[in-house]
């Protein structure tokens, strides 16, 4: 066996299954690697060639038996939005430790919430950090413990920024299950806040590769990366092109002011509320120095389009 061989059967421990921890073990699989995909049950669709892990990832002992002979570790872990605060640093602080311990590389799946209210200027890595809202300045203080650990030798991390998530899988997002359920049904369509404003959305698949290429590039580590993402349009263009693909005009309930809708209920709601200035100016990702550095381009919106309208409708009719 060759040593580029040897490499890419490297084992790659993905932790937190969700959709972009699902898209991401599926990315990994398709470029050649061993891959395990942790969460807390170890359970859920057998996904091929990835191998389910259960583990508390919150504690050292079960983030060290989770990347047990891992080369690197891509940190997808979520939690609902009222627990974000209490866990958060928690799983932060346990993957430091094992990373610390065991040697593997850590990749970061981020948000854009460091940058805080930006009056619709374009984001940039080189943005300032200017949260005021709760998880905004939680995460803040979270990325700069990371790069803290990269830049005392304690750990080697990436870390990889995305916008609202779009796509297969993606149901939990402003461009998800609010909104293409209803656009295949004639129901409702969500519409947050000013939709004629610019707003990047990241393709699912984007992220996976994304945060996949930082897994297998260790000259990106140390800083921030915006992953590949789609120059910004406005939302209501974007549920213009959703108008075309299902042959009808869409019943947009436009929500100036948050209130429980679809997969957003009350809890959700008065969480979410301090994070709504996303959606009242514009909210624009630059991806360019990603794109640039290691030659990926962001997935073209029509095609994101065209694939989440497919999904939604074979997700329609298994319910």
């Amino acid at each position: 066996m060759t040593a580029h061989a040897t490499a890419a059967r490297s084992l790659h421990t993905v932790l937190g299954s969700g959709p972009a921890g699902t898209a991401l073990a599926r990315a990994l699989v398709r470029r050649g690697h061993a891959v395990r995909l942790v969460d807390r049950q170890g359970q859920g669709p057998a996904v091929e060639g990835v191998e389910r892990y259960a583990a508390d990832v919150s504690t050292v002992e079960g983030a060290r038996e989770a990347m047990a002979g891992a080369a690197v570790v891509y940190h997808c872990v979520n939690v609902a939005y009222h627990l974000q605060a209490e866990v958060m640093p928690r799983v932060q602080e346990a993957l430091l430790a094992a990373v610390a311990a065991t040697g593997a590389r850590l990749v970061v799946l981020d948000t854009l919430y460091p940058y805080g209210e930006t009056g619709g200027a374009v984001m940039t890595e080189d943005s300032p950090w200017k949260a005021t809202s709760g998880k905004g300045r939680m995460r803040a203080e979270l990325d700069e413990k990371y790069l803290a650990a990269h830049r005392e030798g304690r750990a080697r991390v990436a870390l990889g920024r995305s916008a609202d998530f779009v796509g297969p899988g993606v149901l939990n997002s402003s461009l998800g299950a609010a909104v293409f359920p209803g656009a295949l049904t004639g129901g409702q369509v969500l519409g947050l806040g000013d939709i004629d404003l610019p707003h990047s959305y990241t393709n699912i698949a984007d992220v996976a590769r994304g945060l996949a290429i930082l897994g297998e590039r260790p000259e990106g580590d140390g800083r921030v990366w915006h992953l590949p993402t789609a120059p910004a349009v406005s939302t209501r263009e974007i549920l213009t092109m959703i108008e075309k693909r299902v042959g009808r005009s869409l019943d947009v309930v436009i929500m100036a002011e948050l209130r429980p809708f679809g997969p957003f209920d009350e809890q959700f709601v008065a969480e979410y509320a301090e994070m709504f200035y996303q959606h009242i100016e514009p909210q624009i990702v630059d991806s360019s120095a990603f794109e640039q550095a290691f030659g990926a381009s962001p997935t073209p919106l029509t095609e994101t389009v065209d694939a989440t309208v497919a999904w939604y409708g074979e997700w329609l009719a298994q319910q």
